[in-house]
């Protein structure tokens, strides 16, 4: 069975949600469906869907108007986010990004767009890099779903070795890092002075997480997947013993930054899945992305070192690293296998999905051999 040694193998997980089939929507009268621009702009808006996605402009114009002023508005929709649909909204020279839930078959916490509005508009004023939030919608008769507005940020995103390579060593290592870095210093927030001391449970938080996550992959299973049932039963019975908690952000990653001038970060995105717990679980998910021993461009830090970076940077204990590892592989296969169970509804359409069952059991796989050394 294939490992996933490469975190660009299991990237097509990732750029989820954003694709549907326009048939499978049901659209509310009067609702006109947005043909997404197949070229779009460059930098971190250049993954553009084109397909059709029922968007609501003139609604959506309405509606933010005592915010933004009236006029006309258009609507982009871009692939990048883990799962919730990400629009490129436009009037003029200006821009915004507008993030609401997937549609179809979605996990049911997964997809929270409240939690990551709130976030950024605690994250926003200490200078952290994030979008500055703009508005939020709770009224799902607006567009169906809760939605928000949030700055657009200038900027490249970086999500495969080609794309790296036009780094050179010294900007690759820099923006190596400034990532680790920068989650040192997420890490570091006082959750309770910038108003999220009630963001989450940090207590028993990992042993919530497996049992959440677990509870998550059974209300999308259709199928066998050997080994996993193992791997909960591993992760479960030999859950660490959590430091002190901090702000998570739940997916953290290169692909989820906005970097100019090669290495600099400005803005960290997709806060869908963050919360109160062990930062941790951050560090070993983005393990998962980079690569196993190997860095992910030109003069990257290797798995080794991004490890002692961020225990050196924040004077954490992580001698039980390879666990939060194996958990980030699990976390993959749950999301994976929600892919996969959307795909064979039909709800799916485009390349990177034909071969995401496969990757479920691949990312089990590696999970398996981490915690078995």
């Amino acid at each position: 069975m294939e490992s996933l040694r490469s975190p660009h193998a299991i990237l097509p997980l990732l750029w989820i949600g954003a694709r549907c089939r326009p048939d499978a929507v049901n659209r509310t009268p009067g609702q006109r469906p947005i043909a997404c621009n197949p070229t779009g702009p460059a930098a971190w808006h250049d993954r553009i869907v084109p397909e059709i996605v029922p968007l609501d402009v003139e609604r959506l114009a309405a509606y933010v108007t005592p915010t933004l002023g009236a006029g006309p508005l258009t609507a982009t929709l871009i692939v990048g986010g883990k799962s919730n649909l990400t629009f490129r909204i436009s009037r003029g020279g200006d821009s915004w990004v507008l993030r609401r839930p997937p549609l179809g078959h979605v996990l049911a916490t997964a997809h929270d767009v409240h939690r990551e509005f709130r976030v950024l508009t605690a994250l926003a004023p200490t200078g952290f890099p994030v979008p500055s939030p703009i508005l939020f919608c709770a009224d799902e008769t607006v567009l169906g779903a809760p939605f928000y507005l949030m700055e657009d940020v200038a900027g490249t995103i970086f999500r495969t070795a080609a794309e790296l390579a036009i780094l050179t060593p010294a900007r690759g290592r820099q923006l190596s890092e400034n990532l680790v870095d920068n989650l040192v210093r997420l890490h570091a927030i006082d959750t309770a002075s910038v108003g999220l001391a009630d963001f989450g449970r940090p207590e028993g938080f990992l042993q919530r997480q497996v049992r959440r996550w677990t509870t998550q992959f059974a209300g999308s299973r259709s199928r066998d997947i050997p080994g996993i049932d193992a791997l909960i039963d591993d992760l479960s019975r030999n859950v660490p013993v959590s430091g002190p908690a901090a702000l998570v952000h739940g997916d953290y990653k290169l692909d989820n930054v906005v970097v100019t001038g090669g290495e600099r970060i400005v803005s960290v995105l997709d806060w869908e899945m963050s919360t109160l717990g062990d930062p941790l679980t951050d560090l070993g998910l983005m393990l998962v992305y980079w690569d196993g021993d190997q860095p992910n461009g030109p003069g990257f830090l290797t798995a080794d070192d991004v490890v002692d970076r961020y225990a050196h940077g924040c004077g954490r204990d992580v001698s039980r690293i390879d666990w939060y590892h194996a958990f980030g592989y699990f976390k993959l296969a749950v999301i994976a296998e929600g892919i996969y169970f959307r795909h064979q509804q039909g709800l799916t359409v485009g390349a990177g999905f034909d071969d995401i069952g496969a990757q479920v059991f691949a990312a089990v796989n590696r999970a398996q051999e981490i915690l078995e050394g």
